[in-house]
């Protein structure tokens, strides 16, 4: 089974929405990650469903599937990155969190979205960890109950130091929540190479039930540093033929939120690395 690869426009900041999208779909990808944002889908911003639908028309037009991703940095607060999250001590940011997945099950709906990526946040400074999870717990059932009434799949990642760290957080999360149908996992590879005990590959198996996202890109133990693809430690092929082999549909998106600067030469070396028959599943 072939991977269906996408590139996330975290990526390609520096290019327009429609411009990054034709870039993508000439370069053969099958769909994008796309993080709302003020450069390119702002969800914050008037006639949200307008844009929408203008977005879902470009991408039938080239062709591409979409994830909606939310790991903007500032939108919803200019002065902290990811801020406020749905561990935040005032309940009005974690209600302003929770709005904007909200927002972003309605955003996949009307883009015919496979999935929307989110995040839990780092535990504030202070706050015990029940506090934490009980604020987590508490934040999500808003999402969830969007995600369940729009048939969206809920794809919470793993992410270093955050209260959902590893694959470990994200079953607990579950187990805790009553392990809803539309609550599944977003599984970063490169996350995996930076802090779990068993290998990528062995992280895509024991994941493979859960897996509703996959993001992509090299990576070193111990460094949480999204690498292009041969600057890292990670062996590919083995990932690459686990993934393949759990039948999973989504989309394989590659995550280099700092190489914008690079965004298209990159775009094109890391779809000709997936695809190449060194690696390819």
């Amino acid at each position: 089974m072939s991977l269906r690869l996408g590139y996330g426009t975290n990526g390609l900041t520096d290019l327009r929405l429609d411009d990054a999208l034709g870039l993508l779909a000439d370069l053969g990808y099958d769909g994008v990650g796309l993080t709302l944002d003020h450069m390119h889908l702002d969800p914050m911003a008037p006639e949200l469903a307008a844009r929408t639908r203008r977005v879902a028309g470009r991408l039938a037009e080239l062709g591409l599937d979409v994830t909606v991703e939310t790991g903007a940095r500032y939108v919803l607060d200019p002065r902290r990155k990811h801020g406020p999250t749905l561990l935040d001590p005032d309940p009005e940011g974690r209600a302003a969190r929770t709005g904007l997945l909200v927002t972003a099950v309605r955003v996949a709906a009307d883009l015919g979205a496979h999935a929307v990526h989110c995040f839990s946040g780092v535990t504030p400074d202070g706050t015990d960890p029940a506090t934490a999870w009980k604020r987590l717990e508490e934040a999500m059932g808003p999402v969830l109950d969007a995600a369940d009434a729009a048939d969206i799949p809920l794809a919470i990642e793993p992410e270093p130091g955050h209260l959902v760290g590893d694959l470990a957080g994200f079953h607990q999360l579950r187990h805790r929540l009553g392990d809803p149908d539309q609550l599944g996992l977003t599984l970063d590879i490169g996350h995996c190479q930076c802090l779990e005990a068993a290998s990528p590959a062995d992280c895509v198996r024991d994941a493979a039930p859960w897996l509703r996202h996959v993001q992509i890109e090299d990576m070193r133990r111990g460094v949480h540093e999204h690498l292009p693809f041969g600057d890292g430690e990670i062996d590919f092929p083995p990932v690459l033929e686990a993934l393949a082999a759990t039948g999973y549909q989504g989309l394989t998106v590659v995550e280099l939120p700092r190489h914008s600067h690079a965004g298209p030469e990159l775009a094109r070396t890391s779809i000709e690395f997936l695809r190449g028959p060194g690696v390819r599943a």
